[in-house]
């Protein structure tokens, strides 16, 4: 058997939120010791979507992004664990012991992302377990992956071929931290530039002027479309010059554009010659 992984695909989120609300729905008010222990009402997401707003308007974009537990390879939690209070299972899913780890509050502040909570009423760390539960009767799907509508959040052996072109190319979050996790993640966004070119006289758009950004020896080139809109998706982060160019006018140049951040240039206003 290999280890269990989970893969997720930003390009085909929708941002529905329902794995979130499906991880709510399977741990709140049902408990599942020795797996888990049922997960409050409020204060904790096992899996948590985040949106990233990016740009600003009307040149902007947005992705989501779910959080939850790694089971990393080399898990934090493993490295200060005592009398059985967190294991890694056989299909390598990390469990906290809901019995065990009672009053090990120094759990809730081991994982470096942060995935791991602290029940104060029951006295106990929480998170997600890869609904370990349902797999040992002989469920397939964590109940976050059965319930995505779009196919974005996937799960299964890491020796099985169709995971490994899924895991091929992805990234994982944090990867500084060397834990190596084992949730990845495939086409995270790069950074854009983005504008909209128009006649200050005709008060018009300017559809088909052409658009270059130049970073270091790499030539990206546009059209502005319909709207007069042109955009450069998934750039990486780095300086560009841009040059807007319409037939009959003055070239427009936009030098030193750092793109630590989405950069949207706004209405450009292009002079006749």
């Amino acid at each position: 058997m290999g280890r269990k992984a989970f893969v997720f695909d930003i390009a085909r989120c929708s941002g529905c939120y329902c794995c979130q609300l499906a991880c709510k729905d399977e741990h709140c008010g049902n408990d599942f010791t020795p797996i888990a222990a049922p997960q409050p009402d409020i204060g904790q997401f096992w899996v948590k979507v985040k949106d990233y707003v990016n740009g600003s308007a009307p040149k902007v974009a947005v992705h989501y992004v779910p959080e939850m537990c790694n089971h990393c390879e080399k898990c934090a939690l493993l490295a200060i664990a005592k009398d059985g209070d967190v294991y890694r299972r056989e299909d390598g899913l990390i469990i906290i012991d809901p019995v065990k780890a009672k009053g090990h509050k120094e759990l809730a502040t081991a994982c470096p992302y942060g995935a791991v909570y602290w029940n104060a009423e029951l006295d106990i760390p929480q998170k997600c377990t890869g609904c370990a539960h349902l797999l040992d009767n002989g469920y397939k799907l964590p109940r976050c992956v059965e319930m995505c509508a779009t196919g974005a959040l996937q799960f299964g052996d890491t020796d099985d071929p169709a995971m490994q072109d899924l895991i091929e190319g992805a990234t994982v979050l944090k990867p500084e931290t060397g834990c190596a996790p084992q949730v990845y993640y495939r086409n995270i966004p790069g950074k854009f530039i983005a504008g909209t070119v128009y006649d200050p006289v005709e008060k018009e758009v300017l559809i088909g002027a052409r658009v270059r950004a130049i970073n270091g020896g790499k030539l990206y080139m546009t059209h502005t479309d319909e709207y007069g809109d042109f955009w450069f998706k998934d750039l990486a982060v780095g300086v560009f010059d841009v040059y807007v160019e319409a037939k009959g006018y003055k070239t427009k140049v936009f030098t030193g554009l750092r793109t630590r951040e989405c950069v949207n240039l706004g209405d450009i206003a292009l002079e006749k010659e």
